[in-house]
């Protein structure tokens, strides 16, 4: 299990400061969801808490040959967070015997929380 707390305000200084890694943290699916909220750096704070948190419950942090956009936040047809996986990190949850994972998030206020949970096969 992963969880993450992330302040919207970070996020919006970072992205000012480096207008570049949005694109090197966020998916172009992630940044044009985002676009169109009202309170667009909350709804990023909350992706990227996802993604530490998802990162927490695969066992560490994010590894040199992982990249940010290795983790995707997307959205259910109900509207419900889902996580998918792209090269080292979905090699290294494959590694690890993850066969699902499961993702919570809600952002309120400037802040942003996140939670993972990585299920594993069982061991024979």
């Amino acid at each position: 299990m992963g969880v993450d707390l992330v302040s919207a305000a970070r996020i919006e200084r970072l992205l000012a400061e480096h207008p570049g890694a949005v694109d090197e943290l966020f998916t172009p699916s992630e940044i044009a969801y985002c676009a169109t909220k009202r309170r667009r750096h909350e709804h990023l704070a909350g992706r990227f808490a996802a993604k530490e948190a998802v990162l927490k419950a695969l066992g560490g942090g994010l590894r040199r040959s992982m990249r940010w956009t290795d983790v995707e936040i997307v959205r259910s047809v109900t509207g419900r967070p889902l996580v998918r996986l792209h090269g080292a990190v979905d090699s290294a949850a494959r590694r690890f015997g993850v066969v699902e994972l499961d993702v919570s998030l809600s952002h309120s206020e400037g802040l942003a929380i996140a939670s993972a949970v990585a299920v594993r096969k069982p061991l024979k």
